[in-house]
């Protein structure tokens, strides 16, 4: 059964109130429920965990190495500032892919630019929460 990570950066602990204009209204626990039912359904096996530090992330990541098959990561505002979190994902073996719920390639120009992919075999941006379950299925293709 292939072990995946699915590791949600700053602010996303918060999801359902911050900007549900943007973001929406599904909590973070939706998502992971989500996910959850989604993994089972493929015969995965789902590891969830948000982090607002950066350096957690980085331990996660670290962590995933040589366990996890797979890593679904939403990195939020990291994803434009931390090479520590690329680096990191760059230490990882198996497929990454990185989620965004807006589009930011829609928002601020700071935001149009991620370090993380540089790294991911797949981003995902602008589908909602329902990005979270597009990375899953795509990474089962991957992982075939």
């Amino acid at each position: 059964m292939p072990i995946i990570h699915i590791l949600n950066g700053p602010n996303l602990n918060l999801l359902g109130q911050r900007q549900p204009e943007i973001y929406g209204r599904e909590t973070l626990a939706d998502v992971e429920d989500a996910c959850r039912a989604l993994g089972q359904e493929m015969g995965m096996d789902i590891t969830f965990a948000q982090d607002n530090f950066e350096g957690g992330l980085v331990e996660r990541i670290h962590a995933a190495r040589g366990v996890a098959d797979g890593i679904i990561i939403n990195p939020a505002a990291y994803s434009h500032t931390s090479v520590a979190i690329l680096d990191a994902l760059n230490m990882f073996e198996g497929p990454v892919i990185e989620v965004h719920i807006s589009n930011i390639h829609k928002r601020e120009a700071f935001r149009q630019h991620s370090y993380v992919s540089a790294r991911a075999d797949a981003v995902i941006a602008g589908a909602g929460t329902h990005g979270y379950r597009l990375a899953l299925r795509h990474l089962a293709e991957l992982l075939a």
